[in-house]
């Protein structure tokens, strides 16, 4: 049976009758740098970015890393991305390009094309150029906010029914006002499709105060991580509040926790708890 050849075989470098040539450094490199170049490719290569440095030349350099290796890259000024002006030391990346080596050092590097931000980094990132976004246009100033009632007979909540944040919020009514009336709607606050969920429940409520009073609407639910809360985090959701004729209420998550729909609200409150006390004040 004939041996399988290894695609990685560098003993392909040289032919037979060149195997006792002694090479110069630059010679040597340049073979291995034609090597890498045509038989690998383009790839694909995650890590976490490290040693990052951004020149005056408009070119960014740095390292991506796993447990056990570095691999140098280099962005190059003519390559247009969003990314390039947010890509920082200790964001986990996938990144596409082609390896080539820096032959001044005899080094192999990624000459990359694509990122793609993985995990909470990703989003973070997503988190804030949205939210600059939409306070470039003005949704978030204070201007346009509206003060909520001194007193309040009829309240809408979008919620879900089963949530924790709900319970919170009926608890505090009870103690405090009970006989304020309240809306409910029922929607998802988690996973894909819940803000279009929260959207049609201020869209129907908006709708139904048309014909009867409505002091105001308060979204809300319980704490949970950047994922469990994103939904709030939809500038289609944002927009929806911003639309609303009726003033709203955010009440989303912890009280360190901040989301979109808190800046575009009327009024934001540290926990659905907090947000039954105003209420009821």
């Amino acid at each position: 049976m004939a041996e399988s050849q290894n695609q990685w075989d560098f003993g392909e470098l040289f032919s037979k009758e060149e195997a006792r040539r002694v090479l110069s450094v630059s010679e040597l490199t340049k073979k291995v740098k034609r090597q890498i170049e045509e038989g690998i490719g383009q790839i694909w290569v995650e890590g976490e970015i490290t040693n990052l440095r951004r020149q005056s030349s408009g070119h960014i350099y740095f390292s991506i890393k796993d447990d056990n290796t570095q691999l140098s890259c280099v962005l190059f000024r003519g390559v247009r991305m969003s990314q390039r002006d947010t890509i920082e030391d200790g964001q986990k990346v996938v990144l596409q390009g082609s390896l080539t080596v820096y032959e001044a050092r005899g080094q192999y590097q990624l000459i990359v094309k694509t990122v793609e931000l993985q995990g909470i980094g990703a989003l973070q990132v997503q988190f804030e150029r949205l939210k600059s976004s939409l306070n470039g246009e003005g949704l978030f100033d204070t201007a346009r906010k509206r003060k909520l009632p001194s007193i309040n007979e009829r309240i809408g909540i979008v919620t879900s029914l089963s949530g924790a944040a709900l319970r919170d919020v009926l608890h505090v009514v009870q103690r405090r006002q009970p006989t304020l009336e309240i809306v409910l709607v029922d929607s998802r606050v988690q996973g894909v499709g819940a803000e279009t969920e929260i959207i049609k429940g201020i869209e129907w409520l908006n709708s139904w105060a048309r014909n009867e009073p409505l002091d105001l609407i308060l979204i809300t639910r319980g704490g949970g991580s950047i994922e469990d809360l994103w939904a709030f985090n939809e500038e289609s959701l944002a927009r929806s509040i911003f639309s609303s004729v009726v003033p709203v209420v955010s009440a989303v998550g912890h009280e360190i926790d901040y989301t979109i729909s808190d800046f575009v609200a009327d009024f934001r409150a540290a926990t659905p708890s907090a947000a039954a006390e105003i209420i009821t004040s």
